[in-house]
């Protein structure tokens, strides 16, 4: 069992001789939302190296630290393609609903597609609270998990030719746009993603340059600190703390070890 294969596992608890399979692959999402948290603190830090196989190894496996989409998709990818699955990277463009448009920096948002018996699914690690946790189909079918409802439908335009859709447990009543991206630009080389990084790092319009964000799922919700608020969904409930840079400090090491 290869480095990455070995040092995955461990990060988010998956036992070393169960064999990952398309059916438990719901477990493994879940375990690693939970485990793995999306975080732009190298961005904020000017800590930021180059996309490789080995550095994420090093970033995530090793320090276990998070990252943003296109760190979190290629390590996940990797995991994937040393476990036999059928998995490529593609690139899409974030919806922003609360101002109706999407983000204007581009194809920055990575996810990944599987194919299992001759079938396209969408999965994502790096979306933020908003991770569908299984597989979901190009079909439009509805998936359900503990986070909410998704699915996945084929709309051409200039940002691609699928769009993810969702409707998030305790926050959405109505589908919201999730991102659009390109099924027919699969990508397996991720140094493409250093383009990314620098438009993240250095974009006026990038909203990962900015300010700290770290949060994960949890078993019950999700978890959200920034350098001014810690804010946690339990059940449906939220509570909000308004923080300070000492007690910043206190919480990330305290709820996402770091």
């Amino acid at each position: 069992m290869s480095e990455l294969n070995l040092l995955f596992r461990k990060r988010i608890g998956f036992p070393e001789k169960e064999h990952l399979s398309f059916e438990n692959l719901d477990n493994v999402l879940a375990k690693t939302a939970q485990n793995i948290p999306f975080e732009n603190l190298c961005i904020i830090g000017e800590k930021s190296k180059d996309i490789s196989k080995q550095n994420l190894v090093e970033k995530i496996l090793v320090k276990k630290e998070g990252g943003l989409c296109y760190e979190l998709n290629s390590i996940f990818y990797f995991f994937l393609i040393e476990n036999g699955f059928d998995a490529v990277l593609v690139r899409g463009v974030v919806y922003k609903n609360e101002l109706q448009e999407y983000l204007t920096i581009g194809r920055t948002h990575v996810a990944i597609l599987i194919t299992h018996k001759e079938q396209k699914y969408l999965i994502d690690t790096g979306f933020g609270g908003n991770l569908p946790l299984k597989p979901v189909p190009l079909t439009r079918e509805v998936v359900a998990s503990d986070n909410g409802e998704f699915r996945v439908k084929k709309e051409k335009s200039e940002h691609g030719d699928y769009i993810l859709e969702l409707k998030l447990k305790h926050k959405d009543t109505d589908w919201k746009i999730g991102y659009a991206f390109d099924s027919k630009k699969p990508i397996s080389d991720v140094s493409e993603f250093n383009d990314i990084q620098r438009i993240i790092t250095e974009h006026p319009d990038s909203p990962f340059n900015k300010s700290p964000l770290i949060t994960k799922l949890t078993n019950r919700g999700n978890i959200t600190l920034t350098n001014t608020s810690f804010t946690q969904w339990d059940n449906g409930l939220v509570t909000k703390e308004k923080i300070e840079s000492e007690r910043f400090n206190e919480l990330l090491k305290r709820y996402f070890e770091m």
